[in-house]
């Protein structure tokens, strides 16, 4: 059924220069980015919230989100992280 997004394809292509990930080369690479901001903007909402409570939740969910997204997006770059000085 959703075997296929745990397949050992790509989804970003690496970055030219640099170490990193660029733009997206698969499907499931645009659908990552386009879950992360929306659930960026859910966090944003919370974060208005006036008690600290809400705002160091949205400070903790912030810094799990993007530990978690730059963690698939690492395991899902073709050829993976590393400087490149570009094309060679």
């Amino acid at each position: 059924m959703f075997w296929h997004l745990f397949d050992k394809k790509a989804w970003f292509a690496p970055k030219r220069f640099g170490i990193g990930a660029g733009w997206p080369i698969a499907w499931q690479g645009w659908a990552l980015i386009a879950s992360y901001l929306l659930a960026l903007g859910g966090i944003g909402l919370l974060s208005e919230q006036s008690n600290a409570g809400a705002k160091a939740s949205a400070f903790a969910l912030f810094m799990i989100l993007t530990g978690l997204f730059a963690l698939i997006v690492w395991r899902r770059t073709e050829g993976g992280w590393h400087w490149r000085w570009g094309k060679q």
